[in-house]
């Protein structure tokens, strides 16, 4: 089994938003360490408008892979992410639709601007990070598939309990029948939000899949508030106890074959 690759996602907590999250380059840099001290060879990151300080700031710090998120910017609004020092690129195979503590987010992504994606991706040597939230967005990366836009392996991280209309029950159930439908030369990872990760993570680090844990996803373990390096620890240590060993930054990167920029 390959070893487990863990995404850090030390975020605003969208259910929990009183919780502090890092938001300078410095807080952001600082946290990207600490999770992948703890075990993550991925660290998920925001950035308020600093992609490009933000990313050199956790290239400083950290030798992990950085993929930078909010997907449902518009492609304009996330050039400085394109232009920076990231090596991958979070992208919705679909429309945003969430409802969150404050957020009600409703953006229109396209087959056309998956389209874009492709050509920009390709110019800049950036790994796309593709969201699946349902199995309508596995057609949308099929079709992209069949048509040679992007190369394989296709890193995507499928999402439950996510609060919306893109919302999928997080129940073993779900994840098995949306992981059976993946193209092949998928490397899958999960993400849950909400207390019922353990037993959807667990299955997945059995299953050989990989797995996603932050503020961002779920700030807590059982009923206690955690960062996300307590985070990363924590699932790092199921891991181990199931046997299956964490996976390394060049480990994660020869998987998912990431392009590095720094």
């Amino acid at each position: 089994m390959e070893p487990l690759i863990i995404t850090a996602t030390p975020n605003i907590s969208w259910l929990n938003p009183k919780l502090k999250f890092p938001k300078t380059p410095e807080e952001i840099g600082e946290a990207a360490e600490k999770c992948a001290k703890a075990g993550a060879s991925i660290i998920h990151i925001h950035s308020d408008g600093k992609w490009k300080e933000s990313t050199r700031m956790v290239r400083r710090r950290t030798d992990a892979i950085i993929q930078c998120g909010m997907s449902s910017l518009s492609i304009k609004n996330r050039m400085d992410a394109i232009n920076g020092d990231c090596d991958m690129i979070s992208i919705i195979l679909g429309h945003h639709d969430e409802a969150f503590v404050n957020v009600e987010t409703h953006k229109l992504h396209t087959r056309e601007e998956l389209k874009e994606y492709a050509a920009l991706l390709r110019k800049h040597g950036l790994k796309p990070e593709f969201e699946v939230w349902h199995s309508g967005h596995i057609w949308n990366l099929k079709y992209l598939i069949e048509r040679n836009y992007f190369q394989r392996p296709y890193f995507s991280t499928l999402f439950f309990g996510w609060p919306g209309g893109n919302w999928s029950p997080p129940i073993l159930e779900e994840y098995l029948q949306r992981r059976r439908m993946m193209p092949d030369n998928s490397i899958i990872s999960v993400s849950v939000m909400g207390p019922e990760n353990i037993k959807v993570l667990t299955a997945a680090i059995l299953m050989g899949d990989h797995v996603r844990v932050g503020t961002e996803d779920h700030p807590f373990i059982g009923n206690k508030k955690a960062k996300t390096e307590e985070l990363v620890s924590w699932i790092s240590d199921v891991a181990r106890s199931l046997g299956r060993r964490v996976a390394s930054t060049d480990e994660a990167v020869n998987l998912i074959g990431v392009r590095r920029r720094g």
